[in-house]
């Protein structure tokens, strides 16, 4: 008896026994790898607050200014003229001519070509012309001067400030008596130059053609300037004073005394020229006066330039 009292009781142990066992969790493996110690998580940046919204401008309608009007006379292909032209050559064109179409000097498009002055221009030709002044560019009105009051100018390109006076002169019973210092056609006259004012008349005249004093006076300057060349320059009574420039040859010095019609130089082209001429001056009081008011009156009237000239023919260099 007692021993089968034993035996139920070992079994009701075990009972208890197995259960209990089986909640126990089972141990890690020894040889598995430690667990990484996770990083500790960053701090998260805090977010800036949203700027905020800026007010939309209104916007006002931008007035359109009108466009400028040209000025009167002034057309738009003249405003915007080049420095630099291209001619071709038609039949009948010449050097010369050409100068005096754009209103530059003969030896400005000589040289702008490479060309002599013998050489012979070829229709189709194209002939590169500096400064000029186009058709449309000379189309801009050009201010008018004062004919009765005098005024002063720029003459040439030098831009010498000079007094002139364009009418007809009232001098008051000081009048001299002038004569013509030179035969010849009178080329061009005293007036407005693309490049300055041209103070005295261009007298055509062949190479070595005497040339007078144009009154009886005393030579003040005979020698070289640079525009003028050879150049003789006159005092006479009442203030009057005579220019003759681009002379071939003086034959008077300063300090002589010289008579009305007294060959005083031959005709030449020296000096800032473009061909055989006289350049003559008349000054009254150092007012710059138009000669043509003050010579005798005569059958030979005044033309334009030649075409081998152009105007003037003193390269619009006087003083």
């Amino acid at each position: 008896m007692g021993c089968r009292r034993e035996a139920r009781r070992l079994v009701v142990g075990v009972g208890l026994l197995v259960p209990g066992l089986l909640l126990i969790p089972a141990p890690p493996p020894t040889d598995a790898a430690p667990a990484k110690p996770t990083a500790p998580d960053k701090p998260t940046a805090r977010a800036r607050p949203a700027a905020p919204a800026k007010p939309i401008a209104t916007t006002k309608p931008v007035a359109r200014r009108p466009a400028a009007k040209p000025k009167t006379g002034e057309t738009a292909a003249a405003r915007e003229a080049p420095d630099r032209c291209v001619h071709m050559v038609k039949s009948g064109d010449s050097v010369g001519r050409v100068a005096a179409r754009y209103k530059v000097t003969r030896q400005a498009v000589l040289e702008a070509n490479r060309l002599g002055s013998r050489d012979m221009l070829k229709i189709g030709q194209r002939l590169q012309v500096p400064g000029c002044v186009s058709a449309a560019a000379a189309a801009i009105r050009v201010e008018p001067v004062p004919t009765n009051t005098p005024f002063t100018a720029s003459v040439g390109p030098r831009k010498v400030p000079t007094r002139l006076f364009l009418g007809t002169p009232d001098l008051d019973g000081r009048a001299i008596d002038f004569t013509w210092p030179v035969v010849g056609n009178v080329v061009s006259g005293v007036g407005r130059r693309r490049l300055g004012w041209h103070a005295g008349i261009d007298i055509k005249a062949d190479v070595g053609t005497p040339v007078l004093a144009a009154a009886s006076g005393t030579v003040y300057f005979a020698g070289w300037e640079r525009a003028y060349g050879r150049v003789i320059k006159v005092e006479h009574d009442n203030g009057f004073a005579s220019i003759y420039a681009h002379n071939l040859q003086n034959f008077v010095e300063a300090g002589d005394r010289v008579d009305l019609g007294q060959v005083i130089a031959t005709v030449g082209r020296s000096g800032r020229s473009t061909a055989y001429h006289l350049h003559f001056e008349i000054r009254h009081e150092g007012t710059v006066l138009n000669p043509l008011f003050l010579l005798p009156r005569r059958d030979t009237a005044m033309v334009g330039p030649s075409e081998e000239m152009g105007e003037p023919l003193d390269e619009e260099e006087d003083e």
